[in-house]
């Protein structure tokens, strides 16, 4: 899977912990050797980053013999790097969003197209609820690639009227991440007993003829009944895509959706007066789906006596997405009625594609556009309360128990935006010492900006200090880097 988000053996996995350090090395070393001794020599250059990885991590499967692999494409699909598997067991597409547009085009159609390219002929492929000209693509392209495409029903169908299946990541859009992953794996146990039962082989030719718990007088576990083909012309019930049938999970099943841990992404980190809630959303559809989480999980957490609690938020975006987009939905479903301090920008040192001049430029276009989104509100922001004077802090507002920051300034401004430098410097600021694994902000190389010295008083003395850091997976795991320094190890 891509990208990592603190050290790049994340992406290649055996029985779901990254390979060790020795046996990435041994790898890197046989593949890149052996790549370097047959490349041509008129064109002699080396795979790209993505496709370096995607060759190593197959090298890395067949050669430590796993039973099972599972690919996630880089970007889109139809012409991705890890679309070289000819027969796949079973392909899944997930809920669309727009993203890398200059690649996979600017519209939920033409990204649907790529995607479907994974398709295989005689291959069963599964796909969430998705918009409905986006799923008719995905239904022409299975059909031109003949492939027998369903889509997922609810996870509510897995239930069936009995206790609801607890999964261990939150957000209500995991539902469907998880009605998928069932169906994925049921299609494989279904498949890998019809090889056992036909003396088939796994990866590396040495798994059992049978799947664990499955007998040879019954090839499928208990309550996974058999995915038939529907015959052409069947009645749809109005849909374009046949809805595949729900079945009783079986009990490893559940336990996998309860113990699913998925870092970086609806990630909870509390450390005492401070909370770290990290998400790599950087979609609209996404961060809408992040924003929900965020404010659920805000809810759920104690609220302090004395109402003093501030929010920030740390964003910053990659690549060509729109950061005006995903930060207005930020500005109208995140903060409203919200409280505190921003700093949506900050400069990410994990990303090498992009210079550390066109970071701070990306950092300083948010900055403008979080004060310009502010400014469109109404001139003065009706969370403020008036009258207001400009400088210093105001007190808690005693109807809504709010703390705002008002830096001194022509006129004032909520929620002022701040750029750091750097991620590390950007944290302790947020934390002013209250976080024991990051240092006290120091004295040489503070924000020059007047509301960083006046914020940094309000955050010492809020009660509460929520953090949502979102926008890019790299920005999170600079942060999970910084917030837990055993992941780097």
């Amino acid at each position: 899977s891509s990208p990592h988000l603190v050290q790049v053996r994340e992406r290649i996995r055996i029985n779901g912990q990254p390979i060790s350090k020795e046996l990435f090395s041994k790898y890197f070393w046989l593949v890149y050797n052996r790549l370097e001794e047959t490349k041509d020599p008129v064109h002699a250059s080396m795979p790209a980053y993505f496709r370096f990885l995607t060759i190593m991590a197959f090298h890395v499967f067949l050669q430590e013999k796993v039973d099972l692999a599972v690919v996630e494409v880089g970007i889109g699909g139809a012409y991705d790097c890890t679309n070289i598997i000819r027969a796949p067991v079973v392909c899944g597409v997930s809920s669309l969003g727009i993203d890398h547009t200059s690649i996979l085009g600017d519209t939920m159609e033409k990204i649907a197209w790529q995607k479907g390219g994974i398709f295989k002929p005689g291959v069963p492929a599964f796909t969430v609820a998705q918009p409905e000209r986006p799923l008719e693509v995905l239904r022409d392209r299975a059909q031109e690639r003949e492939c027998l495409l369903y889509l997922c029903p609810e996870l509510d169908a897995f239930e069936g009227g009995r206790r609801v299946l607890e999964l261990g990541l939150a957000g209500t859009h995991q539902r469907s991440n998880a009605a998928l992953a069932l169906q994925l794996a049921r299609t494989w146990l279904q498949r890998r007993s019809c090889r056992g039962k036909a003396g088939g082989q796994g990866w590396g030719g040495s798994d059992p003829t049978v799947a664990p718990g499955v007998s040879a007088e019954h090839p499928f576990p208990p309550g996974l009944g058999e995915l038939k083909e529907v015959p052409p012309g069947t009645e749809l019930a109005g849909r374009p895509v046949p809805l595949a049938p729900a079945f009783q999970p079986t009990d490893a099943m559940i336990q996998g959706l309860r113990e699913t841990e998925w870092l970086g992404r609806t990630q909870v980190l509390p450390r005492g007066p401070v909370t770290w809630y990290l998400d790599g959303a950087h979609t609209t559809s996404s961060v809408q789906a992040c924003v929900r989480w965020f404010r659920q999980a805000a809810l759920n957490q104690d609220k302090p006596h004395d109402g003093s609690e501030v929010r920030v938020l740390l964003f910053n975006a990659t690549g060509d997405r729109d950061m005006a987009a995903l930060l207005k939905l930020l500005v109208v479903r995140f903060w409203e009625g919200g409280r505190g301090v921003t700093v949506p920008g900050c400069l990410d040192q994990q990303n090498f594609n992009v210079t550390l001049e066109n970071a701070l430029t990306r950092c300083l276009e948010n900055q403008r556009t979080w004060t310009q989104l502010l400014e469109e509100k109404g001139g003065q922001d009706p969370w403020l309360p008036t009258p207001l004077r400009a400088g210093g802090l105001l007190q808690p507002a005693p109807a809504r128990g709010t703390l705002f920051l008002v830096p001194p300034a022509p006129r004032p401004l909520n929620s002022p935006a701040l750029v750091f430098p750097c991620l590390a410097q950007a944290l302790r600021w947020v934390a002013q010492g209250r976080d024991p694994r990051l240092a006290a902000p120091g004295a040489t190389g503070a924000h020059p900006h007047p509301a960083a010295s006046s914020g940094a008083v309000l955050l010492r003395e809020a009660a509460a200090v929520r953090v949502l850091v979102t926008g890019s997976l790299h920005l999170v795991g600079g942060v999970l880097r910084l917030l837990d320094p055993a992941l780097s190890q």
